[in-house]
């Protein structure tokens, strides 16, 4: 039952993406991200397994914690130095929501004038939408382990094409970690995301 409702949603975003011809020329002034994306931050088996790729996992990785914090992730670290799990949420079958979603192998983007979907293969029932039609923060969604994404595309040097994405995500749920070592983010899921896509080069 599983692989068919993956099946039939994957079928019904594809509908919603079939383009029209009316719709062509704005569709121009779009990016072209087409393909399949990978990132050269994996491990021995192609796992992504950091979130800043120049710094080492872990406490290498520097991040900011506080003190509880900090005890959060060396005990955790302690715990998967012992053959544990620590408090990494995919290790026990939990979605790993954002960031983490973001920091798979492989991701593809589709992109449309109202919604960009990035589909990825490390949480197959996690699609990511970031709304990109002008709509203001809604008041009674139900928090999600991807949060809500709202965006707004920018024609940087004004030549007609949009060239940057811009992305803040709130309103989360759950244990969400950075990466596997188990760096916390905050309990209290006020998480607020901000990112910058800025398309450096055409690869064409």
């Amino acid at each position: 039952m599983w692989y068919r409702a993956s099946i039939l949603s994957f079928t019904f975003v594809v509908a919603l993406i079939t383009p029209s011809s009316s719709r062509a020329a704005d569709d121009a002034k779009y990016p072209d991200w087409k393909g399949q994306w990978s990132r050269f931050n994996t491990n021995s088996v192609g796992q992504a397994v950091k979130f800043d790729p120049s710094k080492p996992s872990g406490t290498g990785q520097q991040a900011p914690l506080t003190p509880e914090y900090q005890k959060v992730l060396e005990d955790s670290m302690a715990d998967q130095a012992k053959g544990g799990l620590g408090n990494y949420p995919p290790a026990r079958c939990f979605l790993g929501g954002m960031p983490r979603t973001m920091s798979p192998t492989r991701q593809e983007y589709i992109i449309t004038p109202e919604i960009t979907y990035i589909l990825s293969d490390t949480d197959l029932v996690e699609v990511r939408r970031i709304y990109t039609d002008g709509r203001d923060w809604p008041t009674d969604s139900e928090p999600t382990y991807l949060g809500h994404s709202i965006g707004k595309w920018i024609d940087e040097n004004g030549d007609g094409k949009y060239d940057m994405l811009e992305v803040e995500t709130r309103n989360f749920k759950g244990l969400r970690t950075y990466e596997n070592s188990g760096i916390l983010l905050h309990q209290d899921n006020q998480s607020v995301i901000a990112v910058l896509w800025k398309l450096a080069r055409n690869l064409d």
